[in-house]
């Protein structure tokens, strides 16, 4: 655990900078648009440990897999967001040396990111001798106009003597990515342009072996300063604006640089790109950098009155819940239905910036209740989209059906790490979910019954296939499997795999008798293939230990040393980081959530006593060093009335990388897990449930708040909860009338 940030309900701030937490503020300090998003590095020069990431939405490259050895079904390329062109850099010189806080000493140090506008400011003063001068920087990608940067720099001379003042704004597409094959660079110059004040960048990603289409980008920058323009400068790979002039004692001058960005994604042409370019440019010029400010804080302003979750008495929840709230809407809002949310977001390179099942597992339910349920069908639409590729992955594995890839830009499983991509499976199931919780939820039956059913059918012939008939036990098995639990590899029987394959075989049984006979007959759904997924799941193998009263995570899981977690040296964890894998695949470790994860899916479905002996069992030999887990004990705890341990959980997932509990936020933020707090606050402390079509909810006030607020949307009404030590208060806000449930007695509301 590591904190380097101040505690702020509204800000992420701090006062200091320390070298060698470069990186980590980096990430913590990254903003985005959907559209676009960038880690919080510096625009001037700095020479030090850093790690300068801009990423655009949709934008990847299928690079070469690396490794030793091939297998038959193995992926045939590492898909990856690339680092876009750098539009972002402003060299600043004074008295014709960069300003570089690696080697320069400086005072008054401070860096802010302004959740509530979505605005990252730094300032400090920069002493040279007997000359000190002060920087300021304001910077956003605008919400308001999704392809818009706005950045503004002030220069104080705070001397006593003049100073000369040079400020170099580029477009550099002379980029990397960290995770590069071989330090192989992505993008391929095709023309530019510039004058005085303007420059114009227009890259496309190199040439691929693999059918993967090309993207071309276009950057317009333009650059507004009291400093006179000089000659521009142009090479292979850079245009750049320079503007030069004397500071005198006391005086300041500020600098404006601008840059539209837009990808081939949007347009069919170049020419179509040139003219969106020019036409965008020409908006946003109509604008002073003040007005633009104000239309982005505006524009967060009415994302928070729908989604900000108010914690009293409490500034570390508080900061907590609405920064992954920030990182979450910065990272995917909706707005495009062919973009999904990838692990790292905009904030680094690592998990290749792909779709993984977190989208399905942990985010749809917040989506679901915090934005217009358009939007989570998007998300369910996106996989449908992709439905051609989920079989192409199967038929890879010699499988009948559909088996959805653990990590994808288009459907194709891109992963390059053979337990996940042939063996953790059980992301097949989770897309299923995804399609019933958003049915329960929204109570909108035509999706499921139209594309939603094609999903399911394609799931469930898979899972058909991969099952196996054990005449030993009369049962059907699921052997080779890696369950959520990544700390097991090659397990046989995992419950939770076996569990879901269970129930998808039913869901899918039980959305057929709802769906009309021309749809089944178009996909030759016949009834003796139906009764086959009724034997299978009638007669599904799910490992139990009677006499623990627990369910077993696979077939030999008790067979291994169950030390706890406590018992544990403290130096040796995290174990990913201090143990061998071979160590830790033998191990009684789990990573996060794996029994437990299943029972939360199902948490109606099991009686307390199960639900208490498998969370006493596991959750003390659960290390959480998957980004994932934590939410999901949390809301386990407080389902069993363990107002402490939810707590606890809750810390956890809501200040993981604000803290660096894992010690692993500098390569990037763990964006799809930031759901994690708020389903530990509105799942868990308040206790919401959907059960037979009602609303139900539960609270509880931990005893380290005075209380906590928050709004969801639910099937056409907006409502909002209060907890407070005086008790719940539930309100309809908008809507028709709504009968809901508050600690197991009947509510009803009405909108005033």
């Amino acid at each position: 655990m590591k904190r380097i940030f101040e505690i702020n309900p509204w800000k992420v701030i701090t006062h200091t900078f320390n070298k060698e937490d470069k990186r980590l503020q980096e990430s913590m300090t990254s903003t985005g648009n959907e559209y676009m998003g960038m880690r919080g590095m510096f625009e001037e020069k700095y020479s030090g440990d850093t790690h300068k990431g801009i990423y655009l939405g949709g934008v990847w490259f299928p690079d070469k897999t690396r490794v030793g050895w091939w297998k038959n079904g193995y992926p045939e390329y590492f898909g990856k967001v690339i680092n876009a062109v750098d539009f972002v850099s402003v060299d600043v010189k004074l008295d014709g040396e960069s300003v570089d806080l690696a080697k320069d000493e400086f005072s008054d140090f401070e860096l802010a990111l302004d959740m509530k506008s979505g605005i990252l400011t730094r300032s400090y003063v920069v002493k040279r001798g007997e000359k000190k001068v002060r920087l300021n920087f304001e910077r956003f990608v605008s919400v308001d106009m999704k392809e818009l940067y706005a950045d503004r720099i002030t220069v104080e001379n705070l001397s006593s003597e003049s100073v000369e003042v040079e400020i170099d704004s580029s477009i550099d597409a002379d980029v990397f990515n960290e995770d590069s094959n071989y330090d192989e660079k992505f993008w391929n110059v095709l023309s530019k342009k510039k004058d005085q004040t303007t420059g114009r960048l227009v890259a496309e990603t190199i040439e691929n072996n693999f059918g993967t289409p090309q993207f071309t980008t276009e950057m317009l920058m333009e650059n507004v300063s009291d400093l006179d323009a000089k000659e521009p400068v142009e090479t292979d790979l850079k245009v750049a604006n320079v503007f030069s002039g004397t500071l005198e004692s006391g005086k300041k001058t500020v600098f404006e640089k601008r840059v539209v960005v837009l990808t081939s994604r949007d347009y069919e042409t170049l020419e179509d790109l040139d003219a969106a370019g020019e036409k965008l440019s020409a908006k946003q010029a109509e604008s002073s950098f003040d007005e633009l400010k104000a239309a982005q804080a505006n524009g967060w302003a009415k994302r928070w009155e729908k989604a900000d979750v108010v914690v009293e008495g409490n500034d570390e929840s508080q900061q907590g819940i609405r920064f992954n709230l920030f990182q979450l809407f910065s990272t995917y809002y909706g707005n495009d239905a062919r973009l999904n949310i990838g692990p790292k977001g905009f904030t680094g390179e690592k998990y290749g910036g792909a779709t993984y099942w977190d989208t399905e597992g942990f985010a749809v339910p917040l989506y679901l209740a915090l934005a217009d349920k358009s939007v989570t069908r998007n998300l369910l639409e996106y996989r449908h989209e992709q439905l051609p590729g989920a079989y192409h992955n199967a038929k890879q594995q010699g499988l009948d059906g559909a088996l959805f890839p653990m990590v994808t830009f288009n459907g194709i499983e891109c992963h390059n790490e053979w337990e996940i991509t042939f063996e953790e499976i059980h992301r097949n199931g989770t897309i299923a979910y995804a399609i019933y919780n958003y049915t329960r939820y929204t109570g909108d039956t035509e999706y499921v019954t139209h594309d939603g059913f094609d999903v399911l059918v394609g799931i469930a012939r898979f899972w058909a296939d991969r099952v196996h008939f054990s005449k030993r036990k009369g049962m059907y098995m699921i052997h080779g499997v890696t369950g959520p639990n990544e700390y097991e590899n090659n397990v046989n029987n995992n419950w939770y795999t076996n569990m879901l394959a269970k129930w998808c075989l039913n869901y899918a049984n039980e959305i057929a008798d709802k769906v009309d006979a021309d749809k089944t007959a178009e996909l030759g759904l016949t009834s003796e293939e139906r009764a086959k997924w009724h034997e299978i799941a009638d007669n599904m193998y799910l490992p139990e230990d009677k006499e623990l009263g627990i369910f077993v995570q696979h077939d030999t899981f008790l067979d291994k040393d169950l030390t706890p977690v406590k018992d544990l040296p403290q130096d040796q964890l995290p174990l990913n980081q201090h143990w061998s894998w071979d160590r830790i695949l033998r191990s009684p470790y789990i990573k996060q959530a794996d029994v437990l994860q299943g029972i939360y899916y199902f948490v109606d479905r099991f009686t307390q006593e199960q639900k208490e002996r498998n969370f006493d069992f596991y959750e003390p030999l659960t290390v959480h060093e998957s980004s994932l887990s934590p939410s999901i004990h949390a809301i386990l705890a407080a389902d069993l009335h363990k107002e402490d341990k939810a707590f606890e959980m809750y810390s956890r997932t809501a200040r993981l990388d604000l803290d660096n509990y894992n010690n692993d936020t500098n390569d990037g933020l763990h964006i799809t897990s930031m759901t994690g707090s708020w389903l530990a606050i509105v799942q868990g402390f308040a206790g919401m449930r959907v059960i037979d079509d009602e609303l139900q909810f539960a609270p509880f006030l931990p005893k380290e708040w005075t209380g906590y607020k928050f709004r969801i949307n639910f099937r056409g009404r907006l409502l909002s909860i209060s907890v407070s030590q005086e008790g719940t208060q539930i309100d309809l806000l908008k809507g028709d009338d709504l009968t809901i449930k508050l600690n197991g007695k009947d509510l009803k509301l009405t909108a005033k």
